[in-house]
């Protein structure tokens, strides 16, 4: 039984909020190769409204009766409180408290300021704006505006804006807008924006971003991509190219979305329904983001253009972009390094990080670790994590504690939760709680807990309450459920129905199904397609079908002869080879036929093998062939013996044979009743001789 939890939903949720558990940094930093520093760790912000970059003005001074200075394109940004979109607020001056140097060029700006020197008011506005100190900032501000400093409009914007006079704000931006200021274009932009003007906002914000703009040309993105507009990608390469890290990581999900037509979850395994696979996986994932589960697609296309952006936002701090770059790598191989962003992510908050990491350590055999993580992701609200505690505890006989994990699941919002608890129930015979929990899940849309309703039901003999729920799992994609519902239509002989399904379920991969498609065309006479179906269930590991298959492969070939004297022995035929397959998964009749074809080339030994296991296993006809290979070595009190189970199984052949041993031995009575037992079990050829035989016995008996 396997116990499903998806490995990549985020969930709020505040259920636990007890002490987390830490597994030593070091020994984490030693496992995956890598050490991360806790006091450089950024962690990512709910995405937020730029705020508008204050400029650094010049510090040279104009030329006298310049209408506008020059701004200098450098801009500091805030390197303490970036927002999730890279934005900028206002931030001190580099070093204006503490360093000497500093204060004494404060001071020097001061003064000429004082005397009326416009750069200088500038930048003096500037560093007192970044400070905090808005009082102070306005007056050198506007005094520096009123003689034309384009950096200085921009900052009285700033000012105004965080004061409330938005629309002062805006005004001061236009001016510095059109003095040629990407700062205030964008900014400008973003307003008309907040405002629901998207032409204006377009206008502004692409005279920002062909200026070079990095901020500029990410909220042009933005709104391009809103839009739909495939314009979208170029702005956020060229914000990318310049070191912005949402537009980094926005980038390489736009690309990884355009790879992949049908994008799947790299933590998940969707569709896996019990015993299809080792690691938790679930159809049905919620996300509190829809575009935001970690994705994998393809090898192909430019999932590795995806994974250089993703790179280049995780190593500026980005935990989203960690997290699918753990996941890209994962796929590929290399789970050390993936572990090393998981890790990393994880520290920064990221829950789905952590419970990638889990699964990560879980799988190198480390279940103590993953634990630890485990139930940090689930105490953070991740819902995965809490169906992998809850089956790690299952697993450990730990039903109570894995049935408050399930419980935990669910009540994030995790249907995996309600089918695992049904999995548990039903696994403890609790079938009317199973089906309860089956229910909540199937009717929350769960595939497989809808085809373990329906296998509930049609065990508790409701046929007819069971194939709705196979029809809706299997609608929705359940291979289970598509040929379950081929076993109910075949039970009611609607062969051509019950065809359909299984062909279905062929289609997705499933053995057993393709088992039945390809039984169903031989029948029909369709042998070349019947071969197709047949391979892939025998490829799949079906025994039944490597027997079948041989069996056609057989009928197009004549019957081997032994090797005439001095020629080596013949090699395997593929039919053979088929037949083998299946016989080492102990497919009676296969080894049988093994043995047979064994015999025909002269490898005695292999032909005993074969037919021992067979009749070991309760083939009748391997016991007879035993037999015969047997008495013809001259062992014939063994063969008696293997003739004897035979023919107590049915076998008319070896029953026969035995009358003709008794009669050898002159054991005339013993010959009589196994004549008898041979003419009652046949075939006609056998029951007719039995019967001359057993009449010749009864004259010499009565002589």
């Amino acid at each position: 039984m396997v116990f499903m939890g998806d490995r990549a939903t985020l969930l709020e949720t505040g259920r636990f909020v007890q002490h987390r558990g830490h597994w030593p940094d070091n020994a984490m930093n030693a496992a995956f190769g890598g050490t991360t520093a806790e006091n450089n760790e950024t962690t990512d912000t709910p995405e937020k409204p730029e705020t508008p970059e204050i400029i650094k003005a010049t510090e040279t001074a104009e030329t006298a009766g310049c209408a506008a200075t020059v701004e200098s394109t450098e801009f500091t940004e805030n390197t303490g409180s970036a927002g999730a979109d890279g934005s900028a607020g206002a931030t001190e001056t580099p070093g204006s408290a503490e360093s000497p140097e500093s204060a004494e060029s404060e001071a020097r700006h001061r003064r000429a300021a004082d005397a009326g020197d416009t750069a200088s008011m500038s930048v003096l506005g500037a560093l007192l704006l970044r400070r905090g100190d808005l009082d102070g900032a306005e007056p050198y501000l506007r005094g520096a505006t009123a003689d034309g400093d384009r950096a200085a409009a921009n900052n009285l914007g700033v000012l105004l804006h965080q004061r409330g006079y938005v629309d002062d704000a805006a005004g001061w931006w236009r001016i510095a807008a059109v003095a040629g200021s990407a700062a205030a274009a964008h900014a400008l932009g973003r307003h008309y924006r907040e405002r629901g003007d998207e032409p204006g906002a377009e206008y502004w914000l692409r005279q920002s971003a062909e200026q070079g703009h990095a901020l500029g040309a990410y909220a042009l993105a933005d709104l391009l991509e809103h839009r739909s507009d495939v314009g979208a990608e170029r702005w956020l390469r060229a914000a990318a190219e310049q070191g912005h890290r949402e537009a980094a990581y926005r980038l390489a999900r736009m690309l990884d979305r355009n790879t992949a037509d049908d994008p799947h979850d790299a933590f998940g395994r969707p569709g896996l329904g019990p015993g299809a696979g080792d690691r938790p996986g679930a159809p049905g994932r919620s996300a509190a983001r829809k575009d935001d589960g970690p994705v994998a697609g393809p090898a192909t296309g430019r999932v590795g253009e995806a994974e250089q952006w993703y790179r280049q936002a995780a190593a500026r701090g980005h935990r989203r972009a960690a997290l699918h770059l753990g996941a890209i790598l994962e796929q590929r191989g290399e789970p050390k390094e993936a572990g090393r962003w998981y890790l990393i992510s994880a520290k920064a908050g990221e829950a789905r990080a952590a419970c990638a990491l889990g699964f990560l350590l879980r799988d190198a055999g480390d279940e103590e670790s993953a634990a630890v993580w485990w139930l940090r992701a689930a105490q953070d609200g991740d819902g995965n994590a809490a169906n992998a505690l809850g089956a790690l505890h299952a697993a450990r006989g730990e039903q109570q504690t894995a049935e408050r994990w399930y419980r935990a699941a669910m009540d994030a919002g995790d249907v995996n939760g309600a089918y695992n608890l049904g999995l548990l129930c039903a696994a403890q015979d609790r079938t009317p709680q199973a089906e309860q929990w089956y229910r909540r899940a199937a009717y929350a849309g769960h595939r497989e807990a809808a085809n373990a309703l329906a296998v509930l039901l049609l065990q508790a003999g409701d046929a007819t309450g069971a194939e709705p729920w196979f029809s809706k799992a299997a609608e929705a994609g359940s291979v289970d459920a598509a040929f379950n519902l081929g076993i109910l239509y075949a039970g009611r002989d609607e062969d051509r129905t019950a065809l359909v399904w299984y062909e279905r379920a062929a289609a997705a991969g499933h053995t057993e199904a393709a088992l039945q498609v390809g039984m169903a065309l031989l029948h029909h006479g369709e042998e070349q397609e019947a071969e197709r179906h047949l391979r892939c269930a025998a490829g799949g590991g079906s025994a039944e079908a490597a027997f079948r298959l041989a069996g056609v492969l057989d009928s197009r070939q004549p019957p081997p002869g032994p090797p005439a004297l001095g020629e080596p022995m013949p090699e395997k035929t593929e039919c053979e080879e088929w037949y083998e397959r299946a016989a080492e998964q102990g497919h009676r009749r296969a080894q049988v036929r093994v043995g047979m074809l064994a015999a025909a080339r002269g490898d005695v030994d292999s032909a005993a093998r074969w037919y021992r296991e067979a009749a070991e296993s309760g083939s009748r006809n391997g016991a007879f062939n035993l037999g015969l290979l047997l008495a013809r070595e001259g062992s014939e009190r063994e063969a008696a013996l293997w003739w004897s189970r035979a023919a107590n199984d049915g076998h008319g052949r070896a029953a026969l044979r035995l009358a003709l041993l008794a009669a050898r031995r002159g054991e005339l009575t013993e010959g009589q009743r196994w004549c008898a037992r041979a003419v009652e079990l046949g075939p006609a050829e056998v029951a007719e001789r039995a019967a001359r035989l057993r009449e010749a016995l009864h004259q010499e008996l009565t002589a």
